[in-house]
């Protein structure tokens, strides 16, 4: 017979089950969403009464009202006095507002230290017809507990959207060790948040808050940290986000189209146009004798004989690709629109308010028409995103060094690559990043780069004997920041310190050993690693 401890296990079982299976529940769109790893299970009406921890969300609202009143606050200064600081910078360092949002530095937006009174916080909020939690300054704490649908309707009213939505897509790009990017593209913009869970203390519950690029605003909350949250169900969460087109679709760019074809004249039907705004289908005459039909809905312009486009920035992307290649495969075109919106971060030169940049094919062909829905949902997708790191260029079916080919991104989408991907082979030293702030998460070392790829040449012989060894065709050597060397197996990065001394040689050795054998036992035994790497450099 079994005994009743036994028993009392065998009955825990189906619930900590059920706790592990706990469905992470969103707030969109009038609907609470129930969602499992991979898939939507249940939807509903948003119920008025379901309520969820503040958690770090309070320091949302404090940054929208430093933004909308035109605060000059002073950065936060880290002198290793509290453990807080851990969210904010290393002792000695300092931190500054978007930065802290993006870590949640709550001593960054610490209302004392922002000198924000009571009854300023109170006159300013109530303007805005906030709920009663968010008048008090004393409720912004992680505990107070709030309406899920209240905190929904204060998000679609909050002041500075615009830039909180420019900064947050930062979160994205940090979580869940790079994937989320890779799930989500650029429609998502949230803080995250974390908190001690309701029936258990000793556990945990986080998710996130904010808005889709079109500016919805959005919740989840679910079992464990916002982290957890975002790793295990990015897959279902990608599959229930929506595609619009983005609030704020970039800064226009202006195109000098046909740059290289002088123009002999542009017909609207039987009728010479002569100058300004262009309407409707039209058709352009070149001096060489050719001729193109193309259409406005009042973006395109004749100025002196010229073509010029004036363009939101994620309409020229859609364009770009429309001209260069094509929407599908979707994983491939995705690329693509990353590639084509940093090479216009890269050469556009600026025009007053716009950027500026010619239509060629030393440049990027832009198509003189709409773009279509499809090209549109590209761009919208993996709208704000650029590479950082290194120069980018690409061509239709050539690759090369930081150069992406089509061809061979399509190959790799139809072998079921995802995007960030084929980004990654064809740039294996940038990161994405925001195109308002493009910082790259690889310093590149092209010397200690040079010096290993010389080295393997020598080395195939001898490593080819040894079982297991798959020499890796395209990875980065990356400038160590602290801590000791490593390497990233999952972005191809080998990060080190140099290449100048003998134990720096060793270093590279060891790691790029870890990454040419990661697909045998032999790549985590670290003696035979380590022995193999000294053999090679001192024998």
């Amino acid at each position: 017979m079994l005994r009743p401890v036994v028993w009392c296990l065998l009955c825990l079982i189906p619930a900590l089950a059920t706790a592990q299976d706990e469905p992470l529940r969103v707030a969109f769109k009038g609907e609470l969403l129930s969602l499992s790893r991979t898939q939507l299970i249940a939807r509903q009406p948003l119920p008025a009464d379901l309520q969820a921890p503040l958690g770090s969300l309070w320091k949302l609202f404090v940054y929208a009202w430093l933004v909308d009143t035109g605060a000059r606050e002073s950065s936060y200064e880290c002198r290793g006095q509290s453990k807080e600081e851990v969210y904010c910078c290393s002792s000695g360092g300092k931190i500054e507002r978007d930065q802290a949002l993006v870590k949640s530095c709550g001593l960054y937006f610490e209302p004392a230290r922002l000198g924000i009174t009571g009854s300023d916080w109170r006159a300013y909020w109530q303007a805005r017809q906030a709920p009663q939690w968010l008048l008090q300054l004393p409720s912004l704490q992680p505990s107070t507990r709030v309406s899920v649908a209240q905190l929904l309707q204060a998000l679609a009213l909050m002041p500075a959207q615009a830039e909180a939505r420019k900064v947050l897509l930062d979160v994205v790009l940090n979580a869940a060790d790079g994937n989320a990017v890779g799930e989500f593209g650029g429609r998502l913009r949230v803080k995250t948040w974390s908190w001690l869970g309701d029936q258990d203390p000793s556990s945990r519950q986080g998710g996130f808050a904010g808005w889709t690029v079109d500016g919805t605003p959005i919740w989840a909350g679910g079992r464990g940290t916002s982290q957890r949250v975002l790793r295990k169900h990015g897959q279902a969460l990608a599959s229930v986000l929506s595609v619009d087109w983005p609030a704020q679709a970039g800064r226009c760019v202006e195109v000098g189209l046909f740059s290289r074809y002088p123009i002999a004249r542009v017909m609207s039907g039987d009728r010479i146009v002569t100058s300004g705004p262009l309407q409707g289908d039209l058709r352009v005459e070149f001096t060489n004798g050719n001729q193109l039909d193309i259409r406005s809905d009042g973006e395109l312009f004749l100025l002196d004989n010229k073509l010029v486009a004036r363009l939101e920035r994620e309409e020229y992307v859609a364009r770009v690709l429309q001209r260069e290649a094509q929407s599908q495969p979707a994983e491939a075109a995705k690329a693509l629109a990353v590639a084509i919106r940093t090479y216009l971060l890269q050469n556009a030169s600026r025009n007053g308010d716009c950027l500026s940049i010619d239509d060629s094919s030393a440049r990027q062909r832009v198509a003189p028409r709409p773009a279509t829905a499809e090209s549109r949902h590209i761009a919208a997708w993996t709208s704000d995103l650029v590479l950082a790191g290194t120069t980018v260029t690409y061509h239709s079916d050539q690759p090369g060094p930081d150069k992406l080919s089509w061809q061979q991104a399509v190959e790799q989408a139809n072998a079921g690559q995802r995007y960030d991907a084929i980004l990654l082979h064809a740039y294996p030293r940038a990161s994405l990043s925001r195109w308002d702030n493009p910082v790259a998460s690889c310093e590149a070392l092209p010397a200690a780069q040079d010096w290993l790829q010389k080295q393997r040449r020598g080395w195939r012989p001898r490593l080819e004997s040894e079982t297991g060894y798959n020499e890796v065709s395209t990875f980065a050597v990356c400038r160590l920041a602290f801590g000791r060397p490593y390497v990233d197996r999952e972005r191809l990065r080998l990060y080190v310190r140099g290449v100048l001394s003998l134990q720096d040689r060793l270093d590279l050795t060891h790691e790029y050993l870890h990454l040419a054998f990661e697909a045998h036992p032999n790549g985590q035994d670290e003696t035979y690693i380590e022995g193999l790497a000294r053999h090679l450099l001192l024998e």
